[in-house]
């Protein structure tokens, strides 16, 4: 009876383990995609230009005033992340925000055109129902009936609108900008309390505003940079105390598994073992290579995603490498893996181009780089002669890759622009790069890799 009770006792506790590793997959996915505002409280991301977007929309609600912006930042830069957050805190700190105020989400690559987007407009502003089929109508009709709604009262007796306009680059190529114009229009006039945010990367976007729209907004522009509020804090630590809050199990996040709860016992573990690989020097230096390489957070988001989903009841914490192997997918050189997929002859041209660059620093043409080869393959008794017609094709096939870029050369004759053998090109791949690759290249002969860091004056 006890030896069956001890095997009921391990059984049970291989459920038990086996259930809380899927309820930790689970949770730390939805962490790591849908990321707690609070860690960017508390960390202070973008301060100043959070607590701009904060009291715009404040004021729009509580006080009825109207007010337009753009909030322009590269990809990645956590945009969104801040509206969402800016959002959250609002409607935390003022009571009967979500019923008070209509909140009304576009999307540049989802409204392709202003029909689309009123229509969509028309819907969250719950307007459809209020008039039938009616709001399915032309586009005239539909506009004209939204406006009118939204001109039908006064700042104290209207809900607030706050327009969030996803990829604001471009509603600007849809026809005449109708519905910019209007929605500036009302924003300017101040005939309904409302603010519209338009969200964006281009640093342009005020030059594709036709001239009716650019006079109807405010041109308060808010710009955020990714890294930017780090940098006297230090990036890297920035980066490794996101790396150990998205990894972690903490109470203060919202679990909103329908699993059950992950048991404190195994959280503590957990835990214990993230903050382990913390102060691991292998993972803190991949970490710092990753906010070299982006200093985003989207980079970093995809690594511990891709991480999480390899855990299982075989394998059921974090290694150190987990880490370094899933790193290897999202570090490494795309140009690296194409210069060792060359071929032997379109590497050594590879080489070629290399020390003509080096030599004369300016751009090289066809025959310069056939002449250095040449050169090249008469010194060594290993090297097979080619013919020219195959130096041409392996040189038209690295072009075609786009390692090389052509250029315009000053003096040289029309007739001369007209030859390929004539045209002039500039080398996209570093040195360094060319000398890793040729590190790593499989079979490459002895004489073409010491060609590599040896400079060739012939």
């Amino acid at each position: 009876m006890s030896r069956k009770k001890n095997l009921d006792i391990l059984f049970n506790q291989e459920i038990n383990e086996s259930t809380m590793i899927q309820r930790t997959k689970k949770y730390l996915k939805q962490k790591i995609m849908n990321t707690n505002d609070k860690y960017y409280i508390n960390n202070q991301y973008y301060t100043k230009e959070r607590q701009h977007i904060y009291d715009l929309i404040r004021r729009t609600v509580e006080s009825g005033e109207s007010n337009s912006a753009l909030l322009i930042g590269p990809r990645g830069s956590g945009k969104t992340s801040l509206i969402n957050s800016v959002l959250n805190e609002l409607s935390s700190s003022l009571k009967d925000f979500k019923s008070t105020a209509l909140i009304v989400n576009l999307n540049g690559l989802i409204h392709t055109d202003d029909r689309l987007a009123l229509r969509d407009a028309t819907r969250q502003m719950q307007l459809e129902n209020v008039v039938g089929n009616k709001v399915f109508g032309t586009f005239a009709e539909n506009l004209h009936f939204l406006l009118e709604c939204l001109k039908s009262g006064d700042k104290k007796t209207s809900k607030p609108c706050i327009f969030l306009i996803d990829e604001f680059d471009l509603f600007c190529q849809h026809h005449n900008q109708t519905l910019l114009y209007n929605l500036f229009d009302i924003a300017q006039s101040a005939q309904s309390p409302i603010c519209v945010l338009g969200i964006t990367c281009r640093l342009d976007v005020i030059e594709l505003l036709e001239k009716r729209v650019k006079s109807r907004f405010s041109h308060r522009q808010i710009f955020i940079f990714a890294g930017s509020e780090t940098k006297e804090q230090g990036g890297n630590d920035n980066i490794v105390k996101l790396f150990h809050y998205l990894l972690s199990i903490t109470d203060d996040d919202d679990d909103d598994s329908d699993d059950g709860e992950i048991d404190k016992q195994f959280a503590a573990a957990w835990n214990k073992n993230i903050d382990s690989l913390v102060a691991n020097s292998a993972v803190q230096k991949l970490l710092q290579r990753f906010y070299q390489l982006d200093v985003g957070e989207r980079l970093l988001k995809n690594l511990l995603f891709v991480i999480v989903s390899g855990l299982n009841d075989q394998h059921c914490k974090i290694v150190v490498n987990d880490i370094v192997d899933a790193g290897k997918i999202f570090v490494q050189d795309d140009k690296l893996l194409m210069l060792q997929g060359l071929s032997v002859l379109e590497f050594s041209l590879i080489i070629a181009m290399k020390h003509e660059t080096e030599i004369y620093d300016e751009p090289f043409n066809f025959e310069a780089i056939l002449n250095r080869y040449v050169k090249f393959a008469n010194q060594m008794s290993s090297i097979h002669s080619v013919q020219r017609p195959v130096i041409m094709k392996a040189f038209e096939h690295i072009k075609n890759l786009q390692l090389l870029a052509p250029v315009n050369s000053s003096g040289v004759g029309s007739y001369l622009k007209s030859e390929k053998e004539y045209q002039f090109f500039k080398l996209l791949v570093t040195s360094q790069q060319i000398i890793e690759a040729a590190k790593n290249y499989p079979g490459l002969p002895t004489e073409v890799s010491q060609w590599v860091t040896f400079n060739n004056t012939l």
